[in-house]
């Protein structure tokens, strides 16, 4: 959703619904109140989703497993739910969602596939041991900022440095350590 000027539903359907018409490629939808300060209604997203074709998904990060539930109930067969908050994803995908677009994929990439994958197999004890293993650092990866907790899990990992573009800082040496004992724990 754009940002700063906190739009009414009726202008992020228009808004949206312009680049729709405008863009020749597939369109993606990003729902993130937290980063925008607006949040796109359930009603809002399954409008968009019917009235244009070639909106095919949105990458939903409100943080109500309810408005999720409305939008998979109400939605185009042709169009997905996909997570963006890490800590729902398993709830999201039990509930009907196609995956995730995720933040800690991005450190445990086999895992979190592993996860969803477990789920689309109806295998949901499985997955909810993976989910489990978690999430302690779903919350340690946000608490000084996104990308900051990711980019230290990372780094810690032996994959990157840990720099960040300011106003960004690198996360907290509290926080560091608490993931890096995480890390050790689950011998990643």
């Amino acid at each position: 959703c754009p940002y700063y000027n906190k739009p009414s539903q009726e202008g992020l359907y228009q808004h949206f619904k312009a680049i729709a018409e405008a863009s020749p490629l597939p369109v993606v939808l990003y729902n993130v109140p937290g980063r925008t300060g607006i949040n796109m209604k359930s009603e809002t997203t399954v409008r968009l989703a019917h009235d244009c074709e070639n909106i095919v998904a949105i990458k939903e990060a409100s943080g109500s497993l309810e408005q999720v539930d409305e939008i998979i109930k109400n939605k185009p067969d042709r169009f997905d739910v996909i997570s963006g908050d890490d800590a729902l994803t398993f709830s999201m995908v039990a509930s009907g969602a196609a995956g995730s677009i995720s933040v800690i994929g991005n450190a445990l990439p086999r895992e979190v596939s592993r996860m969803i994958r477990l789920e689309f197999k109806g295998e949901y004890e499985g997955a909810r041991t993976i989910h489990h293993r978690f999430t302690e650092l779903y919350s340690l990866l946000f608490v000084d900022g996104n990308p900051a907790g990711v980019k230290a899990l990372l780094h810690e990992m032996g994959f990157i440095e840990n720099v960040l573009r300011l106003p960004l800082v690198p996360t907290r040496i509290t926080t560091l350590q608490k993931m890096t004992e995480i890390l050790k724990t689950l011998k990643i």
